[in-house]
């Protein structure tokens, strides 16, 4: 009986301000779906990063038939002797973790495979990719420009690419979309608790005369608050609801559709999706119950 009387009570409060609670899910919703939106690209930035790290960090790209680049024009193609003392060269340096010598044909099958489904395969013709070293160091981030600017002067190198530095650019673009997600979910988040606040007292005080009575009759401060603190609570689980929705339409129709411009599978899991919904729902539970609570504190004094 006593809980047919606080969800009654909780469904006259969210009659009775009906707008109100419209505009308090749909505000939740959207601030919580920009928070894991933010989340997600947070994951997906540490999840390149630790693709592009297992990967090669630097790649040597010896000069050819083809290449007309001042360094290799007037040297000519690589010979095996200058092959030799470059990968001698990487034997005894001791910040090279390891490196593979892939020949003009070993490096063409290999982009073939990396870029495999893209045009780039059929615009790029078997001899237009110079045989590389590809090279890993024990830490990438102190010496791959030192390594690099020493291995660009060797005879036979036509250039030396830094994954770091190509992939920079990329980083502080997901870096700064991830910020401005996460600074305007934070402020609807603001948004979100002082619309709470303002629900919850607003349904207090059309409601107090019902609530003088069950004072009266000596119903403790927990049951008299209980269904304004429901009231919170629902409206912020079906914001969480909607939220949701829309972090499955961001990650299904945005961050997987990312990957239509790059060639490599770091997509995010569903595991991923899950952590992100499930931490939504207990901050915006968290969010709605305790400025519930704080509210009535002040506003219900029992």
């Amino acid at each position: 009986m006593r809980a047919q009387f606080v969800f009654h009570e909780v469904w006259i409060g969210l009659r009775r301000n009906l707008t109100m609670t419209i505009a308090l899910i749909v505000v939740v919703a959207i601030s919580l779906s920009l928070l894991g939106t933010g989340l997600l690209f947070v994951k997906q930035v540490d999840q390149a990063r630790s693709y592009w790290q297992a990967k090669v960090q630097l790649a040597v790209y010896l000069c050819n038939k083809t290449l007309v680049t001042p360094s290799c024009t007037q040297n000519g193609p690589v010979t095996a002797t200058e092959v030799a003392a470059i990968e001698g060269q990487l034997k005894s340096n001791s910040q090279v973790a390891s490196y593979v010598y892939l020949n003009q044909t070993q490096a063409y099958q290999q982009f073939k495979q990396e870029f495999a489904g893209t045009s780039l395969v059929k615009l790029a013709p078997s001899n237009a990719i110079p045989a590389t070293i590809e090279v890993r160091l024990k830490n990438a981030e102190a010496d791959v420009t030192q390594l690099a600017a020493n291995m660009g002067g060797m005879q036979g190198v036509d250039s030396v690419e830094q994954n770091s530095a190509i992939l920079d650019k990329f980083y502080r673009l997901l870096d700064g979309a991830r910020n401005a997600v996460v600074v305007i979910a934070i402020i609807l988040i603001i948004a979100a608790i002082l619309l709470v606040a303002n629900t919850i007292r607003l349904s207090a005080f059309n409601r107090r005369r019902e609530t003088s009575i069950m004072r009266l009759v000596g119903a403790s401060n927990f049951y008299v608050q209980l269904p304004f603190l429901m009231e919170g609570l629902f409206a912020g689980l079906i914001g969480w609801v909607v939220a949701t929705g829309l972090l499955i339409a961001v990650k299904s129709l945005w961050l997987n559709g990312l990957q239509g411009y790059f060639p490599f599978n770091i997509q995010l899991s569903t595991t991923d999706l899950v952590e992100v919904v499930i931490l939504a729902m207990v901050i915006g539970l968290a969010l709605c119950g305790a400025t519930s609570f704080l509210t009535l504190r002040r506003y219900l004094r029992v």
